[in-house]
């Protein structure tokens, strides 16, 4: 069986300093708010090339906090609306409904699935405060459009940067185009902890400071609550780990951005629609590679059959979700083609070459009947 991510595989790689990494945090004898989450936070801040960043407990509550902070920086209050792509995993939608924000779902892109900018000024509303972009699968949701209509309208930019660490639009590294960002360290990411983690990164100095505060209690002084907070914090083990790994992420994106290019060149099936290749490799560091088929659950059980294992990302819309029964009347056509079609083929730095030959021979061996 080829795995769609072989994680053991992946972290072997780094076993020695990953050992070595625990060992040093356990003989520290501090684990919590030490000088392991400090270092990663200033390797965090020195790659994605911004003033400020913080370690949190996971890449929703990253969301979660920014958009708490901008509430109680009095830049937004419950109400408000913040534009969203309707086809985003659904802690995007969470973050934003656990503020008591709106969400204004806005239709993908079909050729990038990233939100599809033009069609963000119609929803734009006296209530509208933010436009959230998601780097979906790794490319960057990103133009000069959306950054003019920011600036037209007052409103933030936060960056759902869960799958893109590592993407550049014109040389900057996403997680420092907009006003604030979220990032996610869950083991499958392509910077990956060994169990839950995330990060928030900023160039605003005071929201920085505000959202330190609120994922420590809401304490600036112990037993001083300043705001009502939350207990989210990553701890020193994963940020050592995310220390050594930072130092392999980029040879790592090299490697993905080959297979994907090898998928693109050679699977030819009139059956499978392939993802368009950026026209600047940095724009994509190929998190996951989707294809699009009308006959998506043939494909993947070929693939079963085969021997490849293949995941959905993802198969219900965030609107459809029983969890938000106030949106079941929504409808989004260009969205739901695409949860209705989207199969993720294997990817990941580990992949062999005789693997993703394997994965190009069975998909252009499927018959679409």
């Amino acid at each position: 069986m080829i795995k769609f991510l072989d994680l053991q595989k992946v972290n072997k790689q780094y076993q020695e300093e990953l050992k070595e990494a625990a060992n040093n945090v356990i003989d520290s004898g501090w684990y919590l708010q030490g000088e392991r989450v400090k270092q990663f936070e200033t390797e965090l801040c020195n790659y994605v090339g911004v003033k400020n960043s913080l370690g949190v407990a996971n890449g929703l509550d990253a969301l979660r906090i920014i958009l708490k902070g901008y509430i109680e920086i009095g830049v937004m209050k419950k109400g408000d609306e913040v534009i969203v792509p309707a086809n985003t995993f659904i802690a995007s939608i969470l973050a934003i409904t656990d503020n008591g924000l709106k969400p204004i779902f806005i239709e993908p892109n079909i050729n990038t699935y990233n939100l599809d900018i033009s069609k963000i000024e119609a929803k734009i509303t006296p209530r509208t405060r933010a436009i959230m972009v998601v780097h979906l699968y790794g490319r960057v949701c990103w133009s000069n459009e959306i950054e003019h209509l920011a600036k037209k309208h007052n409103l933030k930019i936060i960056e759902d940067n869960a799958q893109a660490i590592g993407a550049k639009w014109q040389g900057k590294a996403t997680g420092s185009l907009g006003d604030a960002a979220g990032f996610s360290f869950y083991p499958g990411k392509n910077l990956g902890a060994l169990g839950d983690s995330g990060a928030i990164t900023t160039n605003d100095t005071k929201l920085a400071s505000v959202v330190r505060i609120i994922a420590n209690y809401g304490c600036e002084e112990k037993y001083k609550n300043t705001y009502k907070g939350y207990n989210s914090r990553m701890d020193e083990i994963q940020a050592a780990f995310l220390s050594v790994k930072l130092r392999h992420l980029d040879r790592e994106i090299l490697h993905r951005r080959k297979i994907a290019e090898y998928y693109i060149e050679n699977i030819n099936n009139s059956a499978i629609i392939l993802p368009s290749l950026p026209n600047n490799k940095e724009e994509h560091v190929w998190h996951l590679f989707v294809v699009r088929s009308a006959q998506r659950d043939l494909l993947q059980k070929h693939l079963a059959y085969k021997n490849i294992e293949t995941l959905i990302h993802y198969p219900i819309p965030p609107y459809k979700q029983v969890a938000y029964k106030e949106f079941k009347e929504l409808s989004y056509n260009i969205t739901e083609r695409i949860h209705d079609e989207v199969l993720s083929l294997p990817i990941s730095p580990v992949l062999m070459e005789t693997d993703f030959e394997k994965v190009v021979n069975a998909n252009n061996l499927f018959i679409n009947e």
